[in-house]
């Protein structure tokens, strides 16, 4: 199928079956707004989960963070953020579109008009004010990025933790810009959710340190089945002010190879700017060696919402002769690990053996309920969200307390009792 005729076809599945939806829907929408549905929600909330365990409890060296979304402007003004978060824009001077100046040729995208304003700078910062009175004193910012709160609570941690370098802290969170025209469906938007780590090394380790998170971040979305994925290196002239490198993943989308993850060597540029701004001292001292110094922070940053709509992309198939559509998600990642059925819903005895094989895996797992239709219309249904298994009890249940489990991207049937189901469905989630 052709590229954009797909991402529409994502679009339209995402929103059919509870995916996403356009923000405040019923009375128009606003633009770079999006409302995670029901199924959208696990699907993130797995993303996040699976990086949580791989990136913090699966480490003996990293610990977790959650710090305010509104901070102390003082943080942004040190960090550059104020002064320095901009994009160059545009207006266009027919159809008063404004675009990122960087980002359209010599026409407007809208009218097709050649005549635009003269480039300006827009700062990216949602602006807000905090307490009664507005006023210049109570001005306060919604977060672009959640790094922010590991630097200043960098002390803290250091104090009650017992860390020692190298160490991380990391966080997942909402982040906030006001993108001149976000674009591209989830992929740029206003409000969005970070994962982030900031990784604490001694300098002159950095570089070493820098490559091996490399290779370990691009590994990772093998392991949670995205593919159709490259590194990309950042020329030193497009290098932010504070990285010493920078390696993006990125992902071919329909609309072409777009970063969903960036890891970048920040030096000490974040602790040596707080603590002149702050007064406060944010060193490391080695307790074995005595020596003191300032640590240099690797930080891979990863975009939740990227991430979802890569994997919406990748897992969406199309079989034609089947008029069947299927995502095949990993079933880590997967809404539902399974979906169980009772062959017939009129039939009572059915219905309540399903039920009690339902009610036990969900002890476990997030498994959904279907008595809908007939049966190959549920396997259907089921596909076309990802499900990796179909669990239909039948009147053999009732006799020997097997069940037929089916395979979303196979389409193969197995029996087995259900006292295997348990097992054989973590097993798929390793």
């Amino acid at each position: 199928m052709a590229e954009q005729n797909k991402l529409e076809k994502v679009v339209s599945l995402a929103k059919r079956r509870g995916f996403i939806f356009p923000g405040s829907e019923i009375y128009g929408g606003i633009g770079g707004f999006y409302d995670f549905g029901p199924l959208g929600t696990e699907l993130k909330f797995n993303i996040k989960q699976a990086w949580w365990k791989d990136m913090v409890q699966m480490r003996r060296n990293v610990v977790g963070l959650n710090a305010a979304i509104i901070m102390n402007p003082e943080v942004w003004k040190a960090s550059g953020h104020v002064s320095g978060f901009s994009d160059p824009m545009v207006e266009c001077k027919k159809c008063h579109q404004r675009f990122r100046a960087d980002q359209i040729g010599d026409k407007c995208p809208n009218c097709g008009a050649k005549d635009f304003s003269d480039v300006r700078q827009f700062n990216l910062m949602f602006k807000t004010n905090a307490g009664p009175v507005e006023d210049t004193a109570s001005v306060a910012y919604l977060r672009p990025e959640t790094a922010g709160g590991i630097f200043v609570n960098f002390k803290n941690v250091l104090d009650t933790m017992r860390v020692r370098v190298p160490f991380g802290i990391a966080q997942i969170g909402k982040a906030f810009r006001n993108e001149v025209n976000p674009k591209d469906y989830i992929f740029r938007t206003r409000e969005f959710e970070q994962m982030e780590l900031e990784y604490f090394v001694k300098p002159g380790d950095d570089d070493k340190e820098y490559e091996l998170w490399v290779d370990e971040r691009f590994n990772w979305y093998g392991k949670i089945g995205l593919r159709n994925i490259r590194k990309f290196v950042q020329p030193k002239e497009e290098l932010a002010h504070y990285s010493k490198g920078t390696t993006d993943i990125e992902y071919e989308f329909p609309f072409g190879w777009k970063e969903i993850e960036g890891i970048a060597n920040r030096t000490d540029f974040d602790l040596k700017a707080h603590a002149a701004a702050s007064g406060q001292e944010l060193a490391y001292l080695d307790p074995d060696t005595n020596e003191k110094y300032v640590p240099y922070v690797i930080e891979p940053s990863a975009g939740v919402d990227r991430i979802a709509l890569a994997l919406l992309c990748d897992a969406y198939h199309e079989n034609e002769d089947e008029e069947r559509v299927v995502l095949k998600l990993h079933p880590r990642l997967a809404p539902y690990k399974a979906a169980v059925f009772p062959l017939l819903k009129n039939k009572p005895e059915l219905v309540a053996k399903a039920d009690t094989v339902y009610v036990e895996l969900k002890k476990h797992f997030n498994v959904a309920w279907d008595e809908r239709g007939n049966i190959g219309k549920r396997y259907f249904s089921q596909d076309e969200i990802g499900t990796p298994y179909c669990i239909t009890v039948d009147f053999d249940t009732l006799q020997d307390d097997t069940v037929t489990v089916r395979d979303r991207d196979s389409m193969k049937q197995e029996r087995m009792s259900i006292s295997e189901l348990r097992a054989y469905i973590e097993n798929s989630l390793q």
